[in-house]
């Protein structure tokens, strides 16, 4: 069985983050770069999947990444924390592509290393779409299962990946749906799928070893003109600094503090 992952590098989710004014794109350079962490999620799936059908031999895993060249950091956490090899597309006439553009590309890459099984975080700290891995199912023309937060593989007869069945536990407000499709489908990932591992010194210094392919849009067959900012669907017009936090209104209470409050409140259309 081949699987591919998925994974994005993405600022830090806790850092204060900007817009370039030259393009109104997301300065990633501002703030430091982490790997996506409900991609981790799906690095861990994946590799345990690989342990119940039997290991490397029985399984292979690919991580792949579409970014810049720095993008690779994030691609490399994967191997090292058991992935086989890595495939980084990267292309400067990628920069500021939209969540469509985006998948038209990852859809290309897909489909150039056809795998049966492909594993994505549910959503991107960056953007909070939820929307690639069903745009990725839709032009690869493969059966998308999303928010899971168990899956399950059966095997068929003959031991080969077509005809096997994939099973998930489809998180919902009210518990969970149980949603299947035949191999090969596109499948993203909760975070209470599991609980990613850390990469261990071995894994890390194994991980200088493996293969990464790097590829341009050329490579895959994917048009400048269809991504980047060219030919997004959708991009940033403007925007405005967020003004400085004011000094709160303090209510002194002389006995008619209640009144003073219910003025306030309603002078801010709370109540």
């Amino acid at each position: 069985m081949k699987i591919v992952v998925c994974v994005k590098q993405v600022p830090d989710s806790w850092a204060e983050k900007k817009l370039n004014p030259k393009d109104n794109t997301l300065d990633r350079d501002a703030v430091d770069a982490v790997v996506n962490e409900l991609d981790e999620f799906a690095v861990e799936e994946a590799l345990q999947i690989q342990e119940r059908l039997g290991g490397p031999d029985a399984a292979t895993i690919t991580v792949l990444t579409v970014g810049p060249e720095k993008a690779l950091e994030s691609l490399r956490k994967g191997l090292q924390m058991g992935a086989d090899d890595g495939v980084h597309i990267v292309d400067e006439a990628m920069h500021g592509s939209d969540a469509i553009s985006t998948s038209l590309v990852l859809a290309k890459a897909i489909e150039r290393l056809n795998p049966d099984l492909v594993l994505m975080g549910s959503e991107s700290t960056d953007a909070r779409m939820s929307v690639v891995p069903a745009m990725v199912a839709e032009r690869t023309g493969r059966p998308q299962l999303t928010f899971a937060a168990k899956v399950e593989l059966d095997g068929s007869p003959e031991g080969s990946p077509e005809g096997s069945t994939v099973r998930i536990q489809r998180m919902t407000d009210y518990g969970y749906d149980v949603v299947e499709a035949s191999l090969p489908a596109i499948v993203s990932v909760v975070e209470k799928i599991n609980e990613p591992r850390y990469p261990s010194f071995k894994g890390i210094m194994a991980a200088k070893k493996k293969p990464v392919e790097t590829l341009t849009l050329a490579d895959i067959g994917v048009e400048a003109a269809t991504v980047g900012l060219g030919g997004s669907w959708s991009a940033v017009e403007d925007f405005a600094a967020r003004p400085p936090r004011a000094a709160g209104t303090i209510v002194t209470d002389e006995g008619d503090g209640g009144i003073k409050l219910a003025e306030f409140l309603a002078t801010q259309k709370f109540i």
